[in-house]
């Protein structure tokens, strides 16, 4: 069997349309942790929304003009609301044990995602190009010295930072992303852990 045919059998199986659309979930699932997700990706779309507009009319467009100032708010609220529900849905799914039942590349490919997410932002804010941006450079400098990191990325060169924000970063940002929610179609939300001593309850006693 050659791998397209080998790749093609897997997805067909694993990645069914009730698996990606499914009508129906479990009663368990209305409960608020399970919306910490949902909330983290809508807050990542008007992110990334916000920031597209930024990059097209540039620097100068969102600093000087009032509608400029308006999506740059729009877009620094818009990551505190994405870090605020990610760590709430980190947390959420760390202690409901998110891993189990074959799910550990999802839990792997959420961390992977929170890890670029904090790398992002921290270039966003070295972006600003404000007093603080500034300063955050020189004392980000210094650190990366240190560690000896200096010679993959010079945090003074404002177009390397800039371009890693707004292209590279992002788009390793999405593919996570949307791997992880694949993860999670394909795998199923993880129930409660009652829920999962019910379930075997159940099933001893059939």
């Amino acid at each position: 069997m050659n791998w397209t045919k080998s790749m093609r059998t897997t997805v067909t199986e694993k990645l069914t349309w009730d698996n990606l659309l499914p009508s129906e979930q479990p009663i368990y699932v209305s409960s608020l942790v399970y919306s910490f997700g949902v909330f983290t990706l809508s807050s990542l779309v008007f992110t990334i929304m916000s920031g597209v507009i930024m990059a097209a009319y540039g620097p100068t467009w969102y600093q000087y003009s009032a509608a400029g100032a308006f999506f740059r708010s729009v877009h620094f609220w818009s990551v505190q609301a994405f870090f605020f529900f990610m760590t709430m849905h980190l947390v959420g799914q760390f202690f409901m044990g998110s891993w189990r039942e074959g799910r550990a590349m999802t839990w792997v490919l959420g961390a992977l995602s929170f890890g670029v997410s904090v790398i992002t932002a921290f270039t966003g804010y070295l972006s600003r190009g404000d007093f603080f941006a500034q300063w955050n450079q020189v004392q980000s400098k210094d650190a990366f010295n240190g560690a000896g990191l200096d010679g993959f990325l010079n945090i003074l060169n404002n177009g390397q930072v800039y371009g890693l924000h707004i292209a590279v970063l992002p788009l390793i940002l999405i593919v996570l992303v949307g791997w992880h929610m694949v993860a999670v179609r394909a795998k199923g939300v993880v129930p409660p852990y009652q829920a999962v001593h019910v379930q075997k309850k159940e099933g001893e006693k059939r």
